[in-house]
């Protein structure tokens, strides 16, 4: 009895076993006859910027399902490029992350069609603490003294010049993925043609300071500065209004020559004549 009962498990365990078998031999010819591409990943970590050559690259199998646009079959296909954004270890290089080809590697690979870059002195506090890193947004605010009026002195004005100002590079490195502060003495901006003149003379004028901001918030508030005065509270006294007064010119009355008048009589006579009476003057 015990015999026949040890048979029975035995063979319960032999046909899981053969059961278990026959599933990995089909899960194994199942992943086989996925089609697959190639595709050239990095070797190493990227950084934007930096010039690919083929140590930095290897080819892999990529599941066609997958795929993502822009790949790259073949190392030679990338010979010389240039990353405008930083590739990780293992990830795919896309066209999208390349800068166009016969770009020169360096900052300037980076920077968007229609901008420039602006390098622009820090310091601890004006940097953010160096918590305004590549790839973050700040606001940039000046603090400076305006225009003098007449017989009035100017006034000291904080307010903000620039909005949503993307940071290309902090001193000499423009790595993104670094979130450790750094306290430098420069930092580059991305800008336009016009907001690169509003800071060059922004600059010249007061003290910058840079605004971190949120990297999602596109929104743009303008406004029109505070002063001294303003900020503990008083209000600035307008400047009495200048009236310029005009002396209005009268009309000259026309001048009339005076006209001679007959002299009055000097003697007088009544003289009375059937009941009538009459004054006679000479």
């Amino acid at each position: 009895m015990r015999n026949i009962k040890a048979m029975g498990l035995l063979l319960l365990a032999l046909l899981t076993g053969l059961a278990a078998a026959v599933y990995a031999a089909g899960w194994v010819a199942r992943q086989g006859s996925i089609a697959s591409n190639k595709v050239v990943v990095a070797n190493v970590d990227i950084e934007l910027g930096s010039r690919i050559n083929e140590q930095m690259l290897s080819v892999v199998d990529w599941p066609s399902g997958s795929l993502p646009p822009g790949t790259f079959a073949e190392l030679k296909d990338l010979q010389d490029r240039v990353v405008k954004v930083g590739v990780l270890r293992g990830e795919a290089v896309l066209e999208g992350k390349l800068a166009p080809k016969g770009t020169q590697g360096g900052l300037s690979a980076v920077i968007a069609s229609g901008k420039r870059a602006m390098t622009v002195r820090v310091n601890d506090v004006v940097g953010v603490a160096g918590f305004a890193l590549p790839g973050n947004y700040v606001d940039v605010m000046v603090n400076a003294q305006q225009d003098k009026d007449k017989g009035e002195e100017g006034r000291q004005i904080s307010k903000t010049v620039l909005e949503r100002v993307l940071v290309l590079a902090v001193a000499q490195e423009a790595g993104r993925d670094d979130t450790k502060p750094k306290v430098v003495s420069a930092v580059t901006l991305e800008l336009s043609l016009e907001d690169s003149e509003k800071l060059d003379l922004a600059r010249s004028v007061g003290t910058l300071s840079l605004v971190l901001r949120n990297q999602v918030d596109s929104a743009t508030v303008a406004t029109a500065g505070i002063t001294k005065t303003q900020l503990f509270g008083a209000k600035d006294i307008p400047a009495p209004a200048v009236t310029k007064v005009v002396a209005e010119t009268k009309p000259t009355a026309p001048r009339v020559r005076p006209v001679a008048l007959p002299a009055p009589p000097s003697h007088c006579v009544e003289v009375v004549q059937n009941a009538n009476r009459a004054i006679s003057c000479f």
